[in-house]
Parts: C-alpha cells; structure tokens; sequence
C-alpha cells in the first residue's frame, strides 16, 4: 500500500505537511496525491473512532454482529442479495465471509429490542435469506487498532475472613 494512505489510516489528522515530512517529500506532491486518491474513491471517508464508554451521556447505543445464510442469485451471486441487505440504515457493515455463514453484519440500534426488531420484521423475511446468528456486543476492548481505556470501576475493600 502506499506510504501516504497508510499513514492517513493509522492518523487522519495527519496534514499533508506532517506527511511531507515523513517521507521526505514536497507538501504540494502530498497534497495531489491525496486529492487523486480521494477523486479515484480509494479515500472514501476520515473517521474518528470514539470511545463511547467515556462519553457520558444516556446513549443506550447497542451494536450486534449478525450471521447471514443466503442463498446467492442466478448469475450475480451475493452480490445483488448483499446490497439489499446494507441498504438498510440499521447496518453499518456488510462482509463477505467464508464459512458456516455467507455474511456478516453489524447493526446498530438504540437498544437490544431495536436489533431484534430488525432481525425479525427486516432482515429474516427477506427472500433469500435462509437463517441468522446474533452476537449482541458487550463490551470493546480495542478497535481499530485502538486500545480502548475503560471507565474506572467502583472499587470495594475486599472482604476476607
């Protein structure tokens, strides 16, 4: 991959000057190839990746991965099932996989009975999908290639006898 893209995955902060740097090159040839690069579709997005944890507020924010079985279509295979199912607003990512399943998704909702809800009116009625798993998650440890800090616990005096 190259050098630029992968010091903008690992920081999208980076300024095409902090780059230049990096690698020794002129800001101006740092800056076009990051404009190629975001008119060509391979930069399609900066993310900030949040810890919600620490964020305090009364977000009941819940996020399942769900297992697919599908059966693929004549002549286009996953392809045109898969889009189907990630035009759904409650899906965040859709994935190909080898294995027991076909897909797998992440879905996002306010809390458990939103998931399940889509589960059950959305994503099981459709025609060419023969079964589901779902792993609600509970708790984040790292993402991204981010270690995640953690709320401090409240800590009690052990009790021994």
């Amino acid at each position: 991959m190259d050098e630029i893209l992968e010091i903008l995955e690992k920081d999208a902060r980076a300024t095409p000057e902090d780059i230049a740097k990096m690698l020794k090159k002129k800001a101006q040839s740092v800056k076009e190839a990051i404009r190629k690069f975001e008119k060509e579709g391979v930069i399609l997005k900066y993310k900030a990746v949040i810890n919600r944890e620490l964020v305090r507020e009364n977000d009941t924010h819940v996020r399942a991965l769900i297992e697919v079985n599908v059966m693929p279509q004549k002549d286009v295979g996953f392809d045109k099932v898969a889009e189907r199912i990630y035009s759904f607003p409650e899906v965040s990512s859709c994935y190909l996989i080898s294995g027991t399943y076909d897909l797998l998704l992440i879905v996002e909702g306010k809390d458990l009975h939103t998931v399940s809800r889509f589960v059950a009116e959305k994503l099981s009625p459709l025609e060419n999908v023969r079964g589901t798993t779902t792993h609600f998650l509970l708790k984040k440890y790292k993402e991204d290639n981010v270690i995640l800090k953690h709320r401090e616990e409240n800590k009690r005096i052990a009790i021994s006898y």
